[in-house]
C-alpha cells in the first residue's frame, strides 16, 4: 500500500463531483465538522460508556469519551505525519493525517447501541439464543453470521455509508480516507475469528467496503486471503481509543470512589520512570485540590502513550504498509509502560467492570434491548396484525421495515434501536410494556 493512494478526498455517493474545492477547510476537516452537527453524534451524550449517566458526579459518556478520542487521534495523527515527512515520505495530504484521525475517532462508537456493550450482547443473543432464533432459516449463513455476532463496528461503517429513506446517497457522504480508518476489521462476519467474533461490515454494505478498499488500494492479508488488511490509519484511531478509555475509566472510578486517591496516583505514577515520577510528585505538591491531582497525571500518561504510540507506528510503518503487522501499538509501547497499562487494565477488570454500579446498568439494558427486539422483530415481520400497525408507527420512516427480506426488516429494527438512547430505549420500553402510561 502507498500513501498517495490511502489518503483520498473523494468522498462516498458523490465519485462523480469529486473535484478540488477553493476552501479553507480541508474536506477532511468538513468529514470532522459533518459529523460534530449530526443527530447520530448528538445522541452519543445520552449513551453509558462504563458508568451510569451522571447524577451528581459527571463521568464520561459516549459523546465526551468520543471527542477526548478525537483529541488524542488529532495528536496522534500530526506526530506520525510530522515524522513520515521527516523520513522522506512524499505525499499529498500527508499534513491531513491528524484531520483524518480525528475525524474517525468522533465516528468511531456512533454504531454502538444504547447501554454500552451489554446492548451488543443482547442483540446478538436475542438471534442466537433467543426467540430470534427461529428467524435463521429466512437468511444466508453471511446474513445470520451479522446478527448473531453484532457489532458496533460494522454498524458505525453502515450509519456513515447506508442510503436511508429519504436520505442522500452515500450517506453522511464522507471521504473514502475517513471511512476506512474506522473500520477495525475489514472483513465480513463469516471470516471473524471463532472466539473473538469481530468484523467491520454487514454483508448489506459488504460491496460498499469493497468499492473503498480498492480505490485507496487496501490489499488482500498475506495471513488470511478472505480479509483485507487495515488502512493504516486504523491503528491510530485504535491507539486513541485505547489510551483514552483505559486512562479516562481510571480516572472516573476515583471520581466515584470505586479507587481510593492513593491507589489512583499509583496507577498513573507506575507509567514514569523513577526520575519523571519524582518530578511529577513535586508538581502535584504545588496543588491542593486532588481531583486537580489526579487530572495531572491522567495528562501527563495521555502524553506520554501519544508520543509512545506514535514512535511505534514509524517503526512498524512498513509491516503496516505490507499488511504484516499484526499488533495494536499499544502492545508496542516500552516495557514500562506496558506493564502500567496492563495494570490498570487489571484493576479495571477486576473494580470498575464488575462493580455494581455498571453491573446494574448492563443487566437493565439487557432486558430493555431484549424486549424492544421481541416486540419491534414480531411487528415488521407481521404487519398486517393490529398492534404491529400501531407499534410500527412508533418507528420512524426513514427505516426500511418494509423491505422485501426479513434480513432487510432485522437490519431495519437494529438501525432503529443502535440509534436510541439510554433514555428513549427505556421510555419506549416502559409505554410498550405498559408501565408507563402518558398522563396517568
Amino acid at each position: 500500500m502507498n500513501w498517495n493512494q490511502l489518503l483520498s478526498t473523494k468522498r462516498f455517493g458523490m465519485e462523480d463531483y469529486h473535484e478540488s474545492r477553493k476552501d479553507d477547510r480541508s474536506e477532511f476537516q468538513r468529514d470532522y465538522d459533518r459529523l460534530i452537527f449530526s443527530a447520530p453524534f448528538r445522541r452519543l451524550q445520552n449513551k453509558t460508556q462504563v458508568f451510569p449517566l451522571p447524577g451528581s458526579v459527571f463521568v464520561h459518556n459516549r459523546l465526551t469519551h468520543s471527542l477526548e478520542v478525537a483529541c488524542v487521534g488529532r495528536s496522534l495523527g500530526i506526530s506520525v505525519a510530522q515524522q513520515l515527512r521527516a523520513k522522506g515520505v512524499e505525499a499529498a495530504f500527508l499534513e491531513e493525517i491528524g484531520a483524518i484521525v480525528s475525524a474517525a475517532c468522533l465516528a468511531h462508537d456512533m454504531g454502538n447501541p444504547p447501554f454500552g456493550h451489554s446492548g451488543e450482547k443482547a442483540i446478538a443473543t436475542f438471534f442466537s439464543e433467543g426467540n430470534g432464533l427461529t428467524l435463521k432459516a429466512t437468511m444466508s449463513d453471511n446474513e445470520w453470521k451479522d446478527i448473531t455476532c453484532f457489532e458496533g463496528n460494522a454498524n458505525a461503517f453502515r450509519l456513515l455509508t447506508h442510503q436511508f429513506n429519504g436520505r442522500r446517497k452515500g450517506g453522511f457522504v464522507l471521504t473514502y480516507s475517513t471511512l476506512a480508518a474506522i473500520v477495525k476489521y475489514p472483513y465480513a462476519s463469516i471470516h471473524a475469528d471463532a472466539n473473538k467474533q469481530k468484523f467491520g461490515f454487514f454483508e448489506a454494505e459488504k460491496e460498499d467496503f469493497e468499492r473503498i478498499a480498492s480505490e485507496l488500494g487496501l490489499i488482500k492479508s498475506p495471513l488470511h486471503p478472505d480479509r483485507f488488511v487495515r488502512h493504516p490509519l486504523v491503528y491510530l484511531v485504535e491507539a486513541a481509543d485505547d489510551i483514552c478509555y483505559q486512562i479516562m475509566d481510571i480516572e472516573d472510578a476515583h471520581k466515584l470512589k470505586i479507587l481510593s486517591t492513593d491507589e489512583t496516583k499509583t496507577l498513573l505514577l507506575n507509567f514514569f520512570s523513577d526520575e519523571k515520577k519524582k518530578r511529577r510528585l513535586e508538581t502535584l505538591l504545588m496543588v491542593d485540590d486532588v481531583n486537580e491531582q489526579i487530572a495531572y497525571l491522567r495528562s501527563s500518561v495521555i502524553g506520554l502513550l501519544i508520543g509512545q504510540c506514535s514512535e511505534a507506528f514509524i517503526k512498524n510503518e512498513k509491516d503496516i504498509l505490507s499488511g504484516t503487522f499484526s499488533s495494536t501499538l499499544i502492545k508496542q509501547v516500552p516495557e514500562i509502560s506496558a506493564k502500567a497499562y496492563a495494570a490498570c487494565s487489571a484493576v479495571a477488570i477486576r473494580k470498575i467492570y464488575c462493580s455494581p454500579e455498571v453491573l446494574d446498568v448492563e443487566l437493565s439494558g439487557y432486558k430493555i434491548i431484549l424486549t424492544l427486539l421481541e416486540h419491534l422483530i414480531t411487528a415488521v415481520l407481521n404487519p398486517q396484525k393490529s398492534y404491529s400497525e400501531q407499534l410500527l408507527k412508533r418507528i420512524p420512516d426513514q427505516y426500511e421495515t418494509n423491505h422485501p427480506t426479513t434480513y432487510g426488516k432485522v437490519l431495519a429494527v437494529l438501525d432503529y434501536i443502535s440509534g436510541m438512547t439510554d433514555v428513549y430505549a427505556l421510555d419506549l420500553y416502559r409505554k410498550i410494556t405498559g408501565m408507563s402510561i402518558p398522563g396517568i
